[in-house]
């Protein structure tokens, strides 16, 4: 007797799809038994999914005709309603048929097909890399979007358009194991901002325009001067400053593609955009990171738009504070979309904040236990991106306590600390040694 088995190939199939495994054979004997394996582990596992036994089944002469001793042509089928990422890997179906010579020799056969199960993405974000990130206004910066596309299988085709027209970038080759940053370092050239350079410099010739000098930081003498202001300003007050950088040709984009394996047999993969920032030029720019993927049927995409924070709104509870409350300044939002995400630094103007420090990093800044001392001062929030910077300043008004002792009210009928208790007392003591 002979026997001859074949499956069927398979196209790639998608996640939740209904395949079916064919398995054709072609024999002159009788059949015995039919048997399809899913293959795990690189061959080493073989798992039954599928038995056909001829000696106990009922309705085997659904399958052949025993009668019949010519070549006769059998399927086997197998189905899968609704395949899964799991099921991805090759299947076997394995028949043995009895000999024709004698009943207890079986002969067996095998074919193979490998189930090639894609999954579209299943998220697609654009963050910036490095946030959140200072406005510098004296040094030009690299600045990396990130887009990651994750769900997917296989690893899927990722680029970036700006304002819907694609970008043609260089590519970097992927960053060694165990690297931390998906953005290039130190490639980009940093131009001075002509705007800002002092005017003594500019007077004894220094590079002006179009050139590099490659100064790290801001002049000392210049910053000294910037911090030292504190001229009087209104309660709320909104700046916005964009320095024209020095730029003598079209931005040069870096391009990098990573992709990782995940557990569930999906791939997470990683595009980083990299370039020098120009806040002029990129501020309200729209980027956007599509994928194309074959299990996909048009291209899926993300979009941000780089926006400088703007007119910041600044709350304040209790809204009437008193003696010894705990006061919460907090940045609500902005007038506008912002992205990326701000750095917010509290100041008090003229003096030190209430814990004795220089600034405060974050949304919110509180304040425990205020002293009537506190009355009237005013606090400045720098809300800032790479895109540009925003002051606002709100004062903090502090009321009287009544639940709080204190001592004699002066002749306004306004509070008197402890040195105003001292200098009654010491008037009474006086007019009392007068009069004796």
């Amino acid at each position: 007797a002979y026997l001859t088995v074949s499956i069927e190939p398979l196209p790639p199939v998608v996640v939740g799809d209904a395949v079916t495994l064919k398995c054709n054979f072609k024999t002159d004997g009788k059949m015995r038994e039919i048997v399809w394996y899913r293959v795990t582990d690189g061959g080493t596992i073989k798992q039954k999914i599928f038995t056909f036994d001829a000696m106990f089944s009922t309705n085997f002469s659904q399958m052949e005709n025993y009668r019949k001793r010519e070549d006769l042509v059998y399927q086997s089928t197998v189905r899968l309603p609704e395949v899964r990422i799991s099921d991805n890997g090759p299947y076997e179906c394995h028949v043995g048929i009895y000999d024709r010579a004698t009943r207890e020799k079986v002969v067996l056969a095998s074919g193979n097909v490998f189930l090639n199960v894609m999954a579209p993405p299943t998220s697609i974000s654009v963050l910036a890399a490095d946030t959140p990130a200072p406005f510098s206004r004296y040094q030009a910066q690299n600045f990396t979007l990130v887009c990651v596309v994750s769900g997917g299988k296989p690893a899927p085709l990722v680029y970036f358009k700006r304002d819907g027209e694609p970008i043609e970038a260089t590519p970097l080759p992927e960053p060694p194991a165990g690297a931390g940053s998906w953005g290039p370092r130190n490639l980009l050239h940093r131009d001075l901002d002509d705007t800002k350079v002092p005017k003594s410099l500019a007077a004894e010739g220094e590079p002006g325009l179009g050139q590099a000098p490659g100064t790290a930081e801001p002049p000392r003498g210049l910053a000294a001067e910037r911090d030292a202001v504190t001229e009087t300003i209104p309660e709320t007050v909104v700046s916005r400053e964009f320095p024209r950088w020095v730029h003598v040709a079209e931005p040069i984009y870096y391009f990098r593609h990573t992709h990782a394996p995940v557990s569930d047999g999906t791939v997470e993969a990683r595009a980083t955009l990299t370039w020098t920032l120009n806040p002029q030029i990129d501020n309200e720019a729209l980027f956007s990171c599509e994928v194309k993927h074959p299990a996909l049927s048009m291209p899926m995409q993300s979009e941000v738009t780089l926006v400088a924070p703007k007119g910041p709104k600044i709350t304040m509870t209790p809204t009437r504070a008193r003696v010894g409350d705990t006061v919460r300044i907090l940045v609500q939002g902005f007038q506008n979309e912002v992205f990326p995400e701000p750095l917010f630094t509290w100041t008090r103007v003229g003096s030190r904040l209430l814990d004795g420090s220089a600034e405060h990093d974050g949304k919110e800044l509180v304040l425990e236990r205020v002293p009537a001392e506190l009355n009237g001062s005013m606090y400045r929030c720098t809300a800032q991106n790479p895109l540009g910077s925003t002051d606002t300043h709100t004062r903090l008004i502090v009321f009287e306590n009544p639940n709080i002792p204190r001592g004699p009210e002066d002749s306004n009928g306004s509070l008197t600390g402890h040195c105003g208790f001292r200098l009654v007392l010491a008037l009474t003591l006086t007019v009392i040694l007068e009069l004796t």
